[in-house]
């Protein structure tokens, strides 16, 4: 069958991504931000492959651009670099300003869930047994009150039209509550794949694009 050879575990992939692409994807020390469309570029280069699928490369890409030490990268570089290792374009502010919040963001959950993780001292869990319940109602009500606080926007934002989504036409996405810029690399039916600007491939729906 086709995907007999294929490489099953993400790290697999990721390990397949070092070893082809040595002067690019780099473990730990010497990780500088990927060109803008380099998953195209990698597509390419191993069309036919045995080993990996291009769904895989998406992945172990979005793996690889999420990771703390790829978004320090790119906080601290000028320059994103191609397959080979040769400076490409430049690292803009936005890309940068986005880096630094999703490092920010992500390490404060990595923060909260250890907190949740760690076992309560039997004082905390006596005096917790005892507080009253309105308490716990009126902190209950308070944050749900904080997460219903709109969002407010500046700006007219307008969606991106049916014609207008095509591969490598620049856009807006929709990431929860944020909108980023990104560049669209792949359109399947109801699906389009869309390259952040810190190089991360995130698939989404075209109603969830709107104009730059």
């Amino acid at each position: 069958m086709e995907t007999t050879n294929k490489l099953k575990d993400m790290n697999e992939v990721l390990e397949f991504l070092y070893q082809e692409f040595p002067q690019c994807f780099k473990q730990k020390d010497g990780i500088k931000p990927l060109k803008v469309g380099i998953f195209k570029d990698i597509a390419e280069r191993i069309e036919g492959s045995e080993k990996v699928s291009k769904t895989q490369v998406r992945q172990a890409l979005r793996k690889y651009t999420s990771n703390w030490r790829y978004l320090e990268a790119v906080t601290k570089s000028e320059f994103r670099i191609d397959l080979d290792g040769n400076q490409a374009e430049k690292v803009e502010q936005e890309h940068i300003d986005h880096a630094q919040k999703a490092l920010e963001e992500s390490r404060a959950k990595m923060a909260k869930r250890k907190k949740q993780q760690r076992p309560r001292p039997d004082a905390d869990a006596k005096s917790f047994k005892k507080k009253p319940a309105h308490a716990a109602k009126n902190a209950t009500s308070a944050d749900k009150t904080a997460k219903a606080a709109p969002v407010k926007r500046s700006g007219k934002i307008e969606p991106l039209p049916a014609s207008e989504v095509k591969v490598n036409n620049k856009v807006k996405v929709k990431l929860g509550q944020a909108l980023v810029n990104a560049i669209i690399t792949e359109v399947n039916k109801d699906d389009v794949h869309v390259e952040l600007v810190t190089g991360m491939q995130v698939k989404t729906k075209a109603d969830s694009l709107y104009i730059i």
